[in-house]
């Protein structure tokens, strides 16, 4: 077992990271370190710098030497320069068994590219592989992977920059309906959205988009529950009991996620025990669609099938998004949700340095010939 002091494993928790989500990464990665038990692991805090520069986090490590309790609310990434790929190879030949926990949110992170590199280092890691990554990390191709495999969604259209047109703003109000939310499609924390009820307004939030990112997605509004679900595994993934999201703000944008403190949960959703079972069972079905492994948090709308909106009845669950590294802060559903289920904090650690473990064996004997 992990606890045995011959087999400690060595933790490698990364954070920080080069996307809009930074500091969200640095607030999920104190809690993961303040609750990942030092009887089993040896654990190596490295940040990532808004400009790409990797460094052993001196501060982080100092506070955990002291205990738990010394570590702040949001991680330093800065410390003493490391350069990766001699970091994670000298990793991959230490004694024992070495896992890494990519804790980053966003693009250069949670979209494969870090996932690629962990995977040429010959190193277990947490969460999705390259594909399920990248899948998931770009809403425009995931909704058309779930759209393929039949699973609902809202109504929606996707375009590329260089595909912008003076009259597309129209045409997308014509098609969808207003109001509308614009999303781009790389990104999370609901950086770069907007709700738009007009056509200039429209128009503004596509320009906000196009900031964050090329890809650009939009959604047509839904009258719904926001309800979230947390999977754990791979092969044979669990999904905790749904809960809902009940926003503070005009939509759940990311000052209401991590600011205003308006939001809140309620686990169950109260939706019934059928509709839970069913979001339940979607839940792992998109899961295994966009072929993630480890974690991952479903989100879905939730237009009540008994009754009527807009003149016609509710569709049920319409896929959302999917988020491969979903936070860890104290607000965070997924924690929220497995703890509800009696998992503890520490618990959910365990298992995905379990899972991370297991797929890296499996894949290991298919790749390596």
């Amino acid at each position: 077992m992990p606890g045995d002091e011959t087999e400690r494993i060595n933790l490698i928790v990364l954070f920080g990271g080069q996307s809009a989500e930074h500091d969200v990464s640095c607030t999920t990665a104190a809690h993961v370190l303040a609750a990942a038990d030092p009887a089993k692991y040896d654990i190596t805090p490295i940040g990532i710098s808004t400009d790409g520069q990797w460094a052993l986090a001196d501060g982080a490590l100092a506070a955990l030497r002291r205990g738990p309790n010394a570590l702040p609310s949001q991680l330093d990434p800065s410390g003493s320069d490391v350069s990766p790929t001699p970091m994670l190879a000298s990793a991959s030949d230490a004694p024992g068994q070495t896992v890494v926990m990519p804790l980053l949110h966003g693009p250069m992170g949670e979209d494969g590219t870090v996932q690629g590199l962990l995977e040429l280092s010959g190193l277990a890691y947490v969460g999705a592989g390259v594909l399920g990554s990248a899948v998931a990390m770009d809403k425009a191709m995931a909704k058309q992977v779930c759209t393929a495999a039949g699973i609902a969604q809202a109504r929606y259209r996707a375009f590329a920059e260089h595909e912008l047109t003076p009259a597309l703003a129209q045409d997308i109000a014509d098609d969808l309906g207003l109001p509308a939310f614009v999303k781009p499609a790389n990104m999370g924390s609901s950086i770069g959205v907007s709700k738009a009820s007009t056509v200039e307004e429209l128009r503004d939030a596509i320009d906000l988009a196009l900031s964050y990112d090329e890809m650009i997605v939009v959604e047509e509004a839904v009258v719904g529950k926001e309800i979230e679900v947390a999977v754990l595994g791979n092969t044979d993934p669990q999904a905790a009991t749904p809960g809902e999201i009940v926003p503070g703000d005009d939509f759940y944008s990311y000052e209401d996620k991590y600011i205003s403190d308006r939001s809140y949960a309620v686990i169950p959703a109260p939706i019934g025990e059928a509709a839970l079972a069913e979001a339940k069972e979607l839940a792992i079905a998109t899961f295994r669609t966009l072929r993630c492994d480890g974690l991952a948090r479903v989100d879905f709308f939730w237009e009540d099938p008994s009754t009527q909106i807009n003149g016609r009845p509710g569709r049920g669950f319409l896929l959302n998004e999917v988020n491969t590294m979903p936070g860890f802060t104290p607000i965070s559903m997924f924690p929220k949700m497995w703890i509800a289920d009696g998992v503890s904090y520490p618990e959910i650690i365990d298992r995905l340095v379990d899972l991370a473990i297991e797929r890296h064996g499996r894949r290991r004997r298919n790749t390596a010939h």
